[in-house]
Parts: structure tokens; C-alpha cells; sequence
């Protein structure tokens, strides 16, 4: 009993003379995060385009009389957008736990 206890005080001590690592970036870490603010940005963009395009298709259905699909559309940019736009958060949310 007494030879594993000092192997398990042995390993201990080893352990503890381990020192505190600095963290650093993986390889590549700088692009992968240019490529993440360039889909951002298209994102971003894209929904901006799609809110712009409904609201003038919107117009022109009521100009027309046509039926109204639009709304649809804007609220489905809109609720994208949100979701685009909150992605980070969520993710940082999920991945903290």
C-alpha cells in the first residue's frame, strides 16, 4: 500500500512541475477569420438586398393590384437578418457552457 501512494505522490509531484502554457493562434487561424467577416459581411449585405427587392416588389403589387406576397419575403429577410446577425451570440452562448 505504502509503494502506491508514493508512486501516486511521485506522479503528483510531476504534474505540479508542469508550468502554465501561453496560449497562441493555431496556423491559419488569420485567414479562417478573414473568410468568417467576409461571409459576415455578404450576409449582412444579402439581406439588406432582399429587404430593398421585397419592399419595391411590394410596392408594385399594390400598385397593380396583384396579390400580395411580398410581406412574406420582407418578413423572412427580416427574420434572417436576425438570425445572421445574432449567430455569434448564439454561438458563444452554446459553446461557454
Amino acid at each position: 500500500m505504502s509503494i502506491i501512494l508514493a508512486s501516486v505522490g511521485d506522479a503528483v509531484a510531476t504534474l505540479a512541475q508542469v508550468g502554465n502554457p501561453t496560449p497562441e493562434a493555431p496556423p491559419l487561424s488569420d485567414k479562417i477569420m478573414q473568410f468568417v467577416r467576409y461571409i459576415t459581411w455578404f450576409a449582412l449585405l444579402s439581406g439588406i438586398i432582399a429587404i430593398i427587392y421585397a419592399g419595391g416588389r411590394f410596392a408594385w403589387e399594390k400598385w397593380s393590384g396583384s396579390g400580395l406576397q411580398s410581406p412574406k419575403q420582407i418578413a423572412g429577410a427580416m427574420i434572417g437578418g436576425v438570425v445572421a446577425t445574432s449567430a455569434g451570440t448564439i454561438m458563444n452562448a452554446v459553446l461557454s457552457i
